[in-house]
């Protein structure tokens, strides 16, 4: 079933459509599929989450952060703003070094997500439909933008500021919605409760984020496939 929350003017000639949801949802199976089932204009697919090796594209500052971090053993990730509760409060000795640290890597971040949307806008200039599996906005809403600046750092509050009110959002959303339940059985890392709340925070931005459509991903994937490339097909029509 589709619901499509709202709706609006497509930038003519360009296309840009984010693939959000919890992790399970489905978004880079959808995505991929996406390449090969005939839409008006070739599809280029980019990552757009925080897991940087399933990404080919990364600046080389982040290439040497990352190749820090695997030297030191640490996750190969770069987390800007901290997204859900999994983990154990950190302890608060070194609380100055902490944010510096902190700042660092924020910094690098947000030049990471500038330089995706940067290869997003030259492809749209060739013409193609551009899919980002995730999207940043959609991702840190609720940690840098919805729930208020105090009490974040500086940095923080100006990423929050910059994904509300700089950062390109894209001209079609669709949210893959599974219950929280199935979303457990698909990728078992978190709580059911986490991801039920998780999924919460993505359907409350029916209201912030235009183009905003929930599809139920909880079927065969090839009807989710078929359901998603008909929205797009749909949206790049309304354009013209």
């Amino acid at each position: 079933m589709l619901r499509i929350a709202t709706t609006h003017a497509v930038r003519r000639g360009h296309l840009t459509v984010a693939l959000v949801g919890p992790d399970g949802a489905g978004k880079s199976t959808v995505s991929r599929r996406l390449t090969d089932v005939g839409l008006p204009q070739p599809v280029k697919v980019i990552y757009m989450g925080v897991n940087l090796e399933a990404s080919s594209l990364m600046l080389p500052t982040t290439r040497l952060l990352l190749a820090a971090k695997r030297i030191r053993g640490r996750r190969t990730d770069l987390v800007a703003s901290p997204l859900h509760d999994r983990e154990s409060p950190q302890a608060t000795d070194g609380t100055s070094t902490r944010s510096v640290k902190d700042a660092v890597r924020l910094t690098v971040w947000m030049l990471e997500e500038w330089f995706r949307q940067a290869v997003a806008a030259t492809y749209s200039l060739r013409g193609s439909i551009v899919v980002f599996d995730r999207h940043f906005f959609a991702d840190y809403y609720h940690a840098d933008v919805r729930d208020g600046r105090a009490g974040l750092s500086p940095v923080r509050r100006f990423h929050g500021w910059m994904l509300e009110h700089g950062y390109p959002k894209p001209d079609l959303t669709i949210l893959l919605d599974v219950p929280a339940e199935r979303l457990h059985a698909r990728k078992p890392d978190a709580t059911v409760a986490w991801l039920e709340r998780r999924r919460e925070q993505y359907l409350e931005l029916a209201d912030v984020v235009p183009g905003f459509v929930v599809l139920d991903a909880d079927r065969p994937l090839d009807a989710v496939v078929a359901d998603a490339a008909d929205l797009i097909r749909t949206t790049w029509e309304a354009r013209s």
